[in-house]
């Protein structure tokens, strides 16, 4: 089982579903410049990219975090039997999570919140599962939070031409039916506390309503921050733009933000795609930032 982690009052364990390694630095920072590898090599092979150099290595995975009045989950990964035929990778997934998540000591009806950074493929799949050909919610007795933002783009049938009906898919088996179950908490993120120790940021730029969640306990602090950066290069490279990012403009700001609020605030972070334990710190070098995994 994955290391637990302790912030304040709070245990924060990762959930892992997959590991991708198909994707190249130039494709997935299409600014990507080659001399970024010569300096940083040591940290970054073999573990967040391969011993050929020429891909990087990403997790897929959820956080659950589990505080005295609650049992939560931080997005639920790409999920079993569903068809995402334009990404072969993920595509009828018949994975394990469940058995992983009950290896952490946590069964589906535990759960009472489940924290949606934002409503893309390989976050929100486990929302659902299939169940007698019918897509039902995976966590029966929590509140599926998500923001309006996010929930507006994703259900407006002017936002899927051709390019981009593969959200109407994802939204169609992996949201509308916690909607339809009444299970649905539909937020707008300001900062505020949503629950206690527990704040909703927004972040976005990758999505039109990413969120990004604070948790504070005790005195300590951590920040989940979605799909703001979707590996540690861009701590040290923050002005390049995953080629997933929607907004580029949007995506750069909410990345300093939450850079600049990691280092001013001394804390731990908890990536939805770095590799090996996906959790680290932040800390400022002049007008630089560096990583370092936990």
């Amino acid at each position: 089982m994955d290391r637990v982690y302790h912030v304040g009052n709070a245990t924060i364990t990762k959930i892992p579903e997959l590991i991708l390694d198909s994707n190249s630095p130039e494709y997935l920072y299409p600014q990507w410049d080659p001399a970024f590898l010569l300096e940083h090599e040591h940290w970054l092979v073999p573990e967040n990219m391969d011993q050929t150099r020429t891909h990087v290595i990403q997790s897929i995975h959820t956080w659950l975090i589990r505080t005295r009045q609650h049992t939560i989950l931080i997005d639920t990964a790409t999920g079993n039997d569903k068809e995402r035929v334009w990404f072969p990778r993920l595509n009828r997934l018949n994975t394990p999570y469940l058995e992983r998540l009950k290896a952490a000591g946590v069964t589906p009806e535990m759960v009472d919140y489940v924290i949606l950074t934002h409503l893309h493929v390989d976050h929100v799949g486990w929302n659902t599962r299939l169940v007698d050909g019918v897509w039902e919610p995976t966590f029966p007795n929590a509140t599926y939070v998500f923001s309006k933002a996010e929930q507006r783009h994703y259900s407006d049938p002017e936002n899927y031409p051709e390019k981009n009906r593969v959200k109407f898919i994802i939204y169609k088996d992996s949201v509308l039916p916690v909607i339809h179950a009444g299970q649905a908490e539909i937020v707008l993120p300001d900062g505020t506390e949503f629950l206690e120790g527990v704040s909703l940021y927004p972040v976005p730029g990758h999505s039109p309503g990413q969120m990004a969640v604070g948790l504070t306990s005790n005195g300590e602090e951590a920040l989940f921050g979605g799909d703001v950066m979707h590996h540690p290069v861009q701590v040290y490279r923050p002005e390049w733009n995953s080629v997933y990012c929607e907004d580029t403009e949007k995506a750069r700001a909410s990345r300093k933000w939450v850079l600049d609020y990691l280092a001013d605030r001394h804390a731990l972070y908890f990536s939805s795609h770095f590799a090996g334990t996906s959790a680290g710190r932040v800390t400022r070098t002049g007008n630089s930032f560096k990583w370092k995994f936990c």
